[in-house]
């Protein structure tokens, strides 16, 4: 156990702090708390965590705020546990660096599997992008731009390339459709939502066996997209 990923949590009630290190520590997280938000950016800063479990709700910082703060010296994974459930609080997190987001209350399977995502993506982050990305029978030879879903090629246009491209890159991390926007066509257009739904409805019509139920290119709905990085059946 005092080899697990250290998890720090920023919370400012002591009963879902319990309630988290009893679920995490029984996993093999190591955990590291923080009931305020300026106590937080201190243990972030010294103790070097792993991944921020974070509530937006603190009594001394907004949690946006210190997530803008902490995204100026860190990519530390930040996974958003709230009670704030609406749409646009949600992309304001996500838009502020946040790597995912979960609602209040919430099972400990699925947080789980959003740490083992999340942890996994910045581990990807660090070693550098693969050269090729496999899930299920999708492949992507990211050096030689090719795609295949089994033996069969796939022909992308170059924007359809560069939107999985960029799915690719953050697999498994919920991407804001202005996240998207931005990315792929330029921080001219991230007010242009309709360019993100005729390419995503093209991109799913090429790569998924059924576009209208996809298991790789999954919405989340008011939000964005994500590309699955887990079996599909984990994200239903």
């Amino acid at each position: 156990m005092s080899d697990g990923p250290k998890l720090l949590v920023i919370e400012d009630e002591q009963e879902i702090r319990r309630f988290l290190r009893v679920s995490l520590e029984c996993h093999g997280y190591r955990l590291v708390e923080a009931a305020t938000g300026r106590e937080g950016i201190l243990h972030a800063a010294g103790q070097q965590p792993d991944l921020l479990l974070l509530d937006l709700g603190l009594p001394d910082i907004d949690g946006l705020e210190l997530i803008r703060q902490v995204r100026q010296w860190s990519q530390v994974p930040i996974v958003v546990l709230s009670a704030r459930g609406r749409e646009e609080e949600k992309v304001a997190a996500l838009d502020a660096g946040a790597d995912d987001y979960l609602t209040k209350p919430f099972g400990v399977g699925e947080l789980l599997a959003r740490i083992r995502v999340a942890l996994r993506h910045a581990l990807g982050t660090r070693e550098g992008e693969e050269p090729v990305f496999v899930l299920e029978r999708l492949r992507v030879d990211l050096v030689r731009r090719q795609v295949f879903v089994g033996e069969d090629e796939v022909h992308l246009t170059p924007i359809e390339y560069r939107l999985l491209a960029t799915m690719i890159k953050h697999a498994g991390k919920v991407l804001t459709h202005r996240q998207l926007l931005k990315e792929v066509w330029g921080p001219d257009s991230v007010a242009e939502r309709h360019y993100l739904r005729v390419y995503m409805a093209q991109l799913r019509r090429k790569i998924e066996a059924d576009p209208a139920r996809p298991r790789f290119l999954l919405t989340e709905p008011g939000v964005g997209y994500r590309l699955a990085a887990v079996p599909p059946a984990a994200n239903t």
